[in-house]
């Protein structure tokens, strides 16, 4: 199944099994779906979770729950800006600067610009877990996402800047109907994942598939580096050292 029947084909079940959850419809996002807060339980179990300090979490409503937790317990969570649209394209919520009654409200997307301070990806610590959202994930760590592209241009910058190494966990919290054995198989551009995170379990992928080790700037047109004005600067910078 190529990946555009593969969401759809998602989206429509979570819709008519009742296991989608605002916002409605499902289709065309991550998902969000029955229980996320207890597979965000189930991830915050792990010992990946209880050694990191520095999440870098996507934006979408299913991992709302996680990017609470870790504003809870103490963690520094970092956000992609809307399309990476700034320069300085990512959220850094600190919870030390956050009073405890905002500690709900700082990561949702209507009140992030509140309580977060803009950085660049150069400025971002080592981070120590990545959690993604997905529309399809299989129990080897093949993802799916809805199709924009942007999860894994946020993890190829990251990693090329050096935050994120072949070594950090990446995780996602997803419902038991989006795991499935018919994924196609990952591009090279797909990131894998290391956790499968469900409300009824924990799957460990087996990791066979490569990471990207950075951009491949020869899949981004002028027009899109264009967009992302953190992407240019990084693709000058590298045509400027001969990378």
């Amino acid at each position: 199944m190529d990946k555009a029947t593969l969401r759809t084909t998602v989206w429509d079940d979570l819709e008519s099994s009742g296991a989608a959850r605002f916002p409605f419809p499902p289709h065309g996002r991550i998902p969000n779906f029955a229980d996320a807060t207890a597979a965000a339980e189930r991830l915050a179990a792990t010992p990946e979770w209880a050694a990191a300090d520095a999440v870098k979490a996507n934006p979408d409503a299913p991992q709302l729950p996680v990017r609470r937790r870790a504003l809870r317990e103490g963690k520094t969570v970092y956000m992609a800006v809307p399309r990476l649209r700034d320069e300085e394209c990512f959220y850094e919520l600190d919870p030390a600067r956050i009073d405890d009654d905002d500690l709900d409200s700082a990561p949702t997307v209507s009140h992030v610009e509140t309580y977060a301070d803009k950085v660049g990806p150069d400025a971002l610590p080592p981070i120590d877990l990545v959690v993604s959202g997905s529309v399809a994930v299989s129990e080897a760590g093949a993802r799916v996402g809805k199709g924009e592209g942007f999860s894994d241009l946020e993890y190829a910058v990251l990693r090329g800047l050096g935050a994120v190494s072949a070594e950090t966990t990446v995780a996602t919290t997803v419902h038991e109907r989006q795991v499935r054995d018919d994924l196609p198989e990952p591009d090279a551009h797909d990131v894998p994942m290391d956790l499968v995170v469900t409300p009824e379990r924990l799957v460990r992928t087996e990791a066979p598939y490569p990471r990207p080790e950075g951009i491949d700037w020869d899949a981004l047109s002028d027009e899109r580096l264009d967009e992302m004005p953190v992407l240019r600067r990084l693709h000058d910078a590298s045509d400027e050292s001969g990378e």
